[in-house]
C-alpha cells in the first residue's frame, strides 16, 4: 500500500505521519516512511535548493521541475522498490503538493502540472492521499522555526494553497480524503486510520 499525507504547512503532518506509521507497524506492516522532496541523495540536495535557497532566484516553472526531479528519484530509488518488496509506504507529500503549490497557488495551472507529474512518477499514484485541512492563520501560528521559501510567500499565497487542496479533493484525480486538522491530535489520527482502514484490513 502507498499512502501520501499532505496539507498546508503547519497542519501537523509530521506528527500525524509518525502516529500513522506506528499504527501500521503495530498491525504488522513493514513501513517505509519518506519525504517529498527528499529521502534520496539527489532529493535532499534539491530540497535544500527549493526550500532553503532564499538567495537563489527560481522561476515558478523551474521550481516545479526541481520538485519533479526529486520525486522521480524518490519513486525509482525508494517507493517502487519498497512496494515491490511488499512494504507499506507513507510519504510526507507527493505529486498533489506540486499541483497545489505551483499549479493553483503559483499560477502554472493544475492540469499542466498533473501532466508533467505523470512523467515524473511513471504512473505510480498513492492508493490514498490524506489532506490535513486547516485555516491558514491557525496553520501559520502553529509553525515552529524560520519559514522556508514556500512558507515565506505570504498569506494570500498560502490561502491559494489551501483552496487548491480543496479543489483537487473535489476533482478526485487521485483518491483524496480531507480531514479537519483543527481537532486534537488523537481525533485527527483516528480519522486518518478510519480513512486508511479499507486499504489495510490486517490492521486492527
Amino acid at each position: 500500500m502507498f499512502f501520501s499525507i499532505d496539507g498546508v504547512d503547519g497542519a501537523g503532518k509530521s506528527t500525524q505521519i509518525e502516529l500513522f506509521r506506528q499504527w501500521l507497524s503495530a498491525g504488522g506492516h513493514a513501513v517505509v516512511a519518506c519525504r517529498d522532496p527528499g529521502s534520496t541523495q539527489l532529493g535532499e540536495s534539491l530540497r535544500d535548493i527549493v526550500l532553503q535557497g532564499h538567495e537563489i532566484p527560481i522561476h515558478r516553472r523551474s521550481e516545479m521541475l526541481l520538485y519533479m526531479a526529486a520525486r522521480a528519484q524518490l519513486v525509482e530509488e525508494v517507493i517502487r522498490p519498497a512496494l515491490a518488496a511488499g512494504r507499506t509506504v507513507v510519504s510526507d507529500r507527493y505529486l498533489l503538493a506540486n499541483v497545489v503549490y505551483q499549479g493553483h497557488a503559483g499560477g502554472l495551472g493544475a492540469d499542466q502540472v498533473w501532466r508533467v507529474g505523470e512523467v515524473a512518477i511513471g504512473g505510480l499514484h498513492p492508493d490514498l492521499v490524506v489532506v490535513l485541512d486547516l485555516d491558514v492563520g491557525q496553520a501559520t501560528a502553529r509553525r515552529a522555526g524560520p519559514a522556508d521559501r514556500m512558507e515565506s510567500q505570504g498569506q494570500a499565497y498560502l490561502q491559494r494553497v489551501r483552496d487548491g487542496f480543496l479543489v483537487e479533493a473535489r476533482r478526485q484525480i487521485e483518491p483524496i480524503v480531507v480531514i479537519d486538522a483543527s481537532s486534537d491530535m488523537e481525533t485527527i489520527q483516528r480519522a486518518i486510520q478510519a480513512a486508511a482502514h479499507p486499504f489495510v484490513s490486517s490492521v486492527d
